[in-house]
């Protein structure tokens, strides 16, 4: 079977159905969707991308205090994106061209794509936990830490994103014009990971917006709850929306990467029938999945911070402000 794609997209690569050819498993209704839409797509995504982030890191390097745990996320968080968003040229031009840079080249570009990947989720699960925290117990140390504690905490979260981005730096290759996995079990491996960083996130999305939430709906919470009520649902809808249907066709398209029983004419047509379907459902996802890179400046920094710095009347927002002591949600 023909594939598509570069290593990311590894449900596309290394099915066991991949003896049959594309006489069987015709893939071109594919291969033009992905070749028009995933460029133009992508590069609205990139200039979006390179702005939205790298205002973020200029703001904070030059008006913000670097020494805070919030604003540190923040910045890491932008950085993190810009790695991801560094992928998205190749990607683009693999759908267009095929993989003609080389394997070197293959390989680099997915392990600094993995890194921004991964990264970034693991900074805003640790971003939600903060806030989690800061609303419910905004006297606690980890709302205020500043300084080394920072700087240790940012460099463990590069160190792991590293560590696990690294299976890509090596299982990868170029085969047949493609930038893909080096077997199914990596193919596999990548998957899971994927899968297992959203249901992490998800779980932590859900318990500690749902706490807030609940904490706002008091009749002590300030009389602004209903603007930040309605942010941390559009953050959870915009998460799940952009996250929950890739992962989802990942999973499904996982399937077809263990071995599969000996299969007639007609089962092999449906196969091919049903992966041709989440080749689709896949690309589609995966335009909402990687638009999260241009919209994390606007729903985690520019938004949030604003609100914040409207309720705490202006004060830096990694720190408790009086209201706080009183049960408030300035945080």
């Amino acid at each position: 079977m023909a594939t598509t794609g570069s290593t990311f997209n590894t449900t596309t690569d290394n099915y066991y159905y991949e003896d049959y050819d594309d006489e069987i498993c015709n893939t071109n209704g594919v291969n033009q969707f992905v070749a028009v839409f995933t460029p133009v797509f992508f590069s609205i995504v990139i200039i979006l991308s390179l702005l939205g982030n790298i205002l973020v890191i200029v703001i904070l390097a030059k008006y913000e205090n670097l020494k805070s745990l919030t604003n540190a996320f923040i910045l890491n968080l932008a950085v993190s994106d810009l790695f991801f968003t560094a992928g998205l040229p190749f990607w683009a031009y693999s759908h267009m061209y095929g993989w003609t840079l080389g394997e070197h080249v293959c390989k680099i570009v997915n392990f600094v794509f993995y890194i921004g990947f991964y990264s970034s989720g693991i900074l805003l699960i640790l971003m939600t936990a903060h806030r989690y925290v800061a609303v419910m117990n905004p006297l606690s140390n980890i709302v205020s830490t500043t300084g080394s504690y920072s700087v240790v905490a940012c460099v463990i979260i590069w160190l792991v994103s590293i560590l696990v981005a690294s299976p890509a730096f090596i299982f990868t290759k170029v085969e047949q014009n493609h930038c893909v996995n080096a077997n199914s079990y990596w193919s596999l491996w990548g998957i899971y990971q994927q899968n297992s960083l959203f249901i992490v996130s998800s779980v932590v999305f859900m318990f500690c917006y749902s706490q807030i939430m609940c904490r706002l709906l008091r009749p002590t919470a300030q009389r602004r709850k209903n603007k930040t009520l309605k942010l941390i649902f559009t953050l959870m809808v915009v998460f799940f929306v952009s996250w929950a249907p890739y992962n989802v066709v990942l999973f499904q398209k996982s399937l077809y990467f263990w071995p599969q029983p000996p299969a007639d004419s007609k089962t092999v047509a449906e196969t091919c029938k049903t992966l041709e379907q989440l080749d689709y459902a896949f690309y589609i996802s995966q335009l909402f999945a990687f638009s999260h890179c241009c919209l994390n400046p606007v729903f985690y920094v520019f938004i949030c911070r604003v609100v914040v710095s409207h309720q705490s009347g202006g004060q830096d927002p990694s720190k408790p402000s009086p209201d706080e002591f009183n049960g408030s949600l300035d945080n």
